[in-house]
């Protein structure tokens, strides 16, 4: 057989693959263009280990895998450094279901951009682990094979991500959005309604906003529905400056396979999206402000909301 057939059996093996490794990938950086930079790598690295006349692949899907899965830890660590130096907080990328493979999707495990935020705080092999038997049913013994670690090593670092984390080992996948929960965000940031705004909140919730230095945003997370309205109140009173006749626009789109928020004021969008506890209240939000990492979403709401009543716009920024 000769180099140019090896070379394309490498080839169609890799385009095979090509969308779980990016699943696996993007699920490991949180970031798209990495993800992809990796795959692109582990195609490299498969023509060239087909080349080897000495090297032979019993299966591809397993050492194609193995090389992203390694490849995508070294990556984690390089880009650990980088973001100690980010300005304010660090959130992953958010992408478009219509930009993630079908089958990413589909299988929205470890997908939502909490768990992709919440996963930095993992080593980056615990993370893979985690990626690997959650999103992708892997066992202990097949991703130990990967990290050269023993099924036991594996199965404790599983269940200690699980743990920090806080994700039941038996729960589903998380399901969408409470509707009537982003109605509710929807109408009360169209017109000013801070009071609203505030019932939804839990009162020890966290909003992380991530501006990158490249916008105008909150340089260290906000803990406290008091802190997170006063935030949002300042929104409202320069976005009314800006705009005295519709200062915000607040639309739901689709985001990581996911319902969230995209706010448009001053010139700009802002995706926000949410997590909410077993009473409704939300505790958590996201803010995703910096434009570079919006290059990936069309922005196009995926429901439109009942048309507003007039809005009280004294409330906003008082």
């Amino acid at each position: 057989m000769d180099g140019m057939t090896l070379a394309v059996s490498a080839t169609v093996a890799w385009q095979s693959e090509r969308n779980r490794l990016l699943g696996i990938a993007y699920r490991m950086l949180g970031d798209f263009g990495h993800a992809e930079d990796v795959v692109s790598e582990v195609a490299i690295d498969a023509v060239r280990q087909e080349r080897k006349a000495e090297a032979s692949v019993d299966s591809w899907p397993a050492w194609l895998t193995t090389v992203c899965v390694r490849r995508s830890v070294d990556r984690v660590r390089q880009l650990a450094a980088i973001r100690e130096d980010y300005t304010g907080p660090w959130l992953p990328e958010p992408v478009d279901a219509s930009v993630l493979p079908e089958e990413t999707v589909a299988n929205r495990e470890l997908l939502s951009l909490t768990l992709l935020h919440l996963a930095e705080q993992l080593a980056p092999e615990a993370r893979a682990a985690l990626v690997l038997h959650r999103a992708f049913g892997m066992s202990a013994p097949e991703i130990g094979d990967i990290l050269e670690k023993t099924p036991a090593t594996v199965r404790q670092m599983i269940s200690r991500a699980e743990r920090r984390l806080d994700i039941d080992p038996d729960a589903p996948a998380p399901r969408a959005k409470d509707r009537a929960v982003l109605e509710k965000l929807v109408h009360a940031i169209e017109q000013g309604d801070i009071d609203t705004v505030v019932g939804l909140l839990h009162r020890d919730a966290v909003l992380w906003a991530d501006g990158g230095g490249k916008v105008k945003s909150a340089m260290n997370p906000l803990f406290g529905a008091a802190r997170i309205a006063r935030f949002f109140s300042g929104i409202l009173g320069k976005a009314v400056v800006f705009d005295p006749v519709r200062p915000v626009r607040a639309e739901i789109v689709e985001v990581n396979g996911d319902a969230a928020l995209v706010l448009r004021h001053h010139g700009r969008a802002d995706i926000v999206t949410f997590d909410a506890g077993p009473d409704g209240s939300i505790r958590e939000l996201r803010q995703l402000s910096n434009p570079d990492k919006l290059t990936r979403l069309s922005l196009v709401p995926s429901w439109s909301p009942a048309p507003s009543p007039p809005r009280n716009r004294s409330r906003a920024g008082r």
